[in-house]
């Protein structure tokens, strides 16, 4: 072993190890709290309900961890120990043309990792779900996924995987750019398209029902601006009973998608703010915020990947040099996880701040109250840990901690001069 690849083994294996002690005190914190609800739970959920939120959050982790542990050792193995050498000299016999070769390189990679993850799946949502009675998907519906989700990621895997290494054949000097360009309008096209091609492939999407509902979001969506019928109700009990909403969509497919188990288990008041809390997402453009920041981050790696390939790097990881860019390629994806790993605490704190901005546009709609008890619901509903801990949601972290979120909505205050329900800047 050369002391370059035991040095970023060595990294590898300290992230692994920090991930799993993370676990640890997040199980260890949570626990320390499952003796009795906090203030704005209490009344909703006893001792009972909570300690078996805890169990869901034990068994969770547990199966996680070693799921993560298995799944890193199978890739440090394929990656240093012989594998991807073997793997990449049998591609490079074939002896076809670089596009495609590459295109056939990462297609059997892809599909190989895919056949793996079959019995992590499998047990997760058949065995662990299923116990804690979330789970309402059949075998026959799961496979039915499976396949359309094979086949949804092989067609866009072929189309990023040949578009991009056609550029790096066309321009060695500057596929970076290219490559870059190219797969920033593919992300773009594919976000634009999923919500009227890609999604409905899943799920039933049909327009919130005609009522005193639907007349309150029609006005709740007139005072902040936007087209209330792009509010849609998803049947997710289809396959789970956990309950969600979100936000997705760019330009005119812009849509804010409820869940027909959250519609089910809230009452009108808690929908609403639940709306305007995606509402906010859509007014503060999280969504085209976020997308910028991985356009600036994707542009970092790819010239970081064009220098370390040029420059033939990772020759020093191995006895005798990869044969092919696709190989130095995959290398680069390894190394990329690994140092993303030290970004995480700033990635998910961007999140937490957006999502605390829309909380905070709903309490300016005079919401606050009810996206409290939508909050509280939606933790009953799925099990959610309460008390996680600090340094856990630093890094794992995408929206604030449940309590923290009821903390500040009820401490928020609607900025001077402004009356309650006007649309906020």
């Amino acid at each position: 072993m050369t002391r370059a690849l035991f040095a970023v083994l060595s990294f590898w294996l300290a992230i692994k190890l920090f991930g799993y002690f993370l676990d640890y005190l997040n199980l260890r914190y949570s626990k320390a709290f499952a003796h009795s609800p906090p203030p704005p739970f209490e009344g909703l959920i006893d001792r009972s309900l909570l300690e078996r939120a805890n169990s869901y959050l034990r068994e969770k982790t547990h199966f996680r961890m070693v799921a993560s542990a298995l799944t890193s050792a199978a890739v440090v193995l394929f990656l240093f120990a012989g594998p991807l050498d073997a793997y990449d000299s049998l591609i490079a016999s074939v002896r076809l043309p670089f596009t495609a070769s590459g295109w056939l390189f990462f297609v059997v990679l892809y599909l190989a990792w895919e056949i793996f993850s079959i019995p992590f799946s499998l047990y997760d949502v058949f065995h662990i779900e299923n116990r804690y009675g979330f789970n309402t998907m059949s075998y026959r519906a799961w496979l039915l996924d499976l396949a359309k989700g094979t086949a949804l990621s092989l067609l866009f895997l072929s189309a990023a995987v040949l578009g991009g290494l056609w550029l790096v054949e066309a321009s060695a000097r500057f596929w970076w750019l290219w490559v870059w360009c190219f797969w920033l309008a593919f992300a773009a096209f594919v976000t634009y398209i999923a919500p009227y091609v890609i999604e409905p492939l899943f799920n039933k999407f049909t327009p919130v029902e005609d009522g005193p509902l639907k007349t309150r979001m029609i006005e709740l969506s007139m005072r902040a601006g936007i087209n209330v019928s792009k509010v849609l109700a998803m049947d997710a009990s289809k396959r789970s009973r956990h309950t969600n909403a979100y936000f997705t969509g760019l330009g005119k497919t812009k849509r804010i998608v409820l869940f027909d188990t959250l519609l089910a288990s809230m009452a009108p008041d808690e929908i609403l703010a639940v709306l305007a809390h995606e509402i906010g997402h859509w007014r503060k453009r999280h969504l085209l915020k976020g997308l910028a920041l991985s356009a600036l981050v994707s542009i970092v790696f790819l010239f970081w990947a064009h220098e370390a390939i040029s420059l033939h790097a990772f020759r020093v990881f191995f006895a005798k040099p990869l044969r092919t860019f696709y190989a130095e390629a995959v290398i680069v994806g390894f190394l990329a996880s690994q140092l993303s790993f030290l970004f995480k605490p700033a990635m998910n704190g961007l999140s937490r701040r957006f999502e605390a901005e829309a909380d905070r546009f709903s309490c300016a709609f005079g919401e606050g109250e009810a996206l409290v008890g939508a909050l509280v619901k939606l933790s009953k509903d799925n099990l959610s840990n309460l008390y996680p801990h600090p340094l856990y949601a630093l890094f794992h972290y995408s929206h604030p901690p449940v309590l923290k979120r009821i903390r500040d909505i009820r401490s928020c205050d609607l900025r001077p001069g402004q009356a309650r329900g006007e649309r906020p800047g």
